[in-house]
């Protein structure tokens, strides 16, 4: 069973034909309007992919919440433990360029009420895996993960957006997903150099997934290193791609997939997340990531 906590959002997409400087107004011929959220387009990945998913997380009381949820719904996600709270539903601006490049602005709301207490004791356990990511609070996240971690759950957090947690919270966690981005910054803090294996030894031999686009992945564990090539394809739009990897990534290895055969098909699924537009409507279901990867 996967438990997700974290984020619900709507996000509104504008297709530009470049990323806007500061100051600047650019305009695009049309907006989409797609659920999204990290915590959510992970649990839809995940889902898709097969997977039996809890959704912890909040929405509004506004006009917002209900589009927030449709794919979730959709996905057949257990959203039991998602609370309606007295704030607006999350919403994220996003820009997207020609080349599927994109631009993020957040507007959190409902995402700062979300409490760890919302997954109880009985929903952690070794048969659990929690996925985790940084757009709740991080108080939460770190709370939630001692829990995890002594109630014997696998726990994979993406560090997205880089925030800060305690040592503690992350020398917890079996697995950090990380992009270059979040990398870097990670690594500065830790005072090590920014790769997937000096993270891990940094952490005190936590595995690491160093996400890297189009140039692949850089993956670290406590038995060696390699890299993971990514599959060439003509991106659209990269928005939810991150996303996908990490939800279809937990699902594999909470099937008890290896780490390099979860990571094979995270890699595919993602691939193919990056050839539509969208958010959480580009990521595939496991038929077409299977389809995908014998193509």
């Amino acid at each position: 069973m996967i438990v997700v906590f974290g984020s619900i959002n709507l996000d509104l997409i504008f297709t530009v034909p470049r990323i806007p400087a500061p100051g600047e107004t650019v305009l695009g011929p049309a907006t989409r309007i797609e659920p999204g959220g990290k915590g959510a387009n992970q649990a839809v990945a995940a889902a898709r992919d097969g997977g039996r998913v809890i959704m912890a997380g909040a929405v509004g009381t506004d006009s917002l919440a209900s589009g927030a949820l449709a794919l979730l719904q959709a996905a057949g996600v257990d959203l039991s433990r998602v609370r309606t709270v007295s704030a607006s539903t999350g919403c994220a601006a996003i820009v997207v360029d020609p080349a599927g490049n994109n631009a993020i602005a957040v507007g959190s709301g409902a995402n700062l009420a979300v409490v760890a207490s919302q997954v109880e004791d009985a929903a952690l356990g070794p048969a659990t895996t929690l996925v985790l990511q940084m757009e709740v609070p991080a108080a939460e996240t770190a709370a939630l993960i001692a829990r995890a971690r002594a109630a014997g759950s696998r726990i994979v957090l993406n560090l997205a957006p880089a925030l800060s947690l305690p040592d503690a919270a992350l020398r917890a966690v079996d697995l950090l997903v990380v992009n270059e981005t979040e990398g870097a910054w990670l690594a500065a803090e830790q005072g090590c150099a920014a790769s997937a294996v000096a993270l891990r030894d940094a952490l005190g031999g936590v595995s690491v997934v160093l996400t890297r686009g189009a140039a692949g992945a850089d993956v670290a564990d406590p038995a060696g290193a390699w890299r993971e090539p990514a599959m060439a394809v003509q991106a659209v739009d990269t928005t939810a791609a991150g996303d996908c990897f990490v939800g279809v990534l937990a699902h594999r290895l909470d099937r008890g997939e290896p780490l390099r055969q979860a990571v094979q098909r995270a890699s595919r699924a993602a691939a193919l997340c990056c050839t539509r537009p969208g958010s959480q409507g580009s990521i595939p279901a496991a038929a077409e990531t299977d389809a995908f990867a014998r193509a």
